[in-house]
């Protein structure tokens, strides 16, 4: 089974699903920040993840966004950052 990099984002209104959202990702993520996710998913994977984090939200005040990063792309980021992502060249920038 491939995996690749994801990164998931979201903006939700209300912050119990927040919290929801937020639980769940936790089961499924390398690293993140705030609503911005990263995580190392198959195909299958991201589909479950996408349908897991889809029942939680609501589709009238909530946005979600799921989005491969393409392999042997080069990464610019502005800002301090520090890595402590299980792939070292990813920063979390502050």
């Amino acid at each position: 089974m491939q995996r690749r990099i994801a990164v998931i984002a979201y903006d939700i209104a209300s912050n119990r699903t927040r919290r929801a959202v937020l639980k769940v990702l936790r089961e499924w993520r390398l690293d993140g920040q705030k609503s911005v996710h990263e995580c190392l998913l198959s195909d299958a994977e991201a589909a479950e993840l996408f349908i897991q984090l889809g029942e939680q939200i609501d589709p009238d005040t909530d946005r979600l966004l799921l989005a491969w990063l393409p392999p042997r792309r080069g990464m610019h980021a502005r800002g301090l950052g520090r890595t402590d992502s299980q792939r070292p060249s990813l920063l979390r920038v502050h």
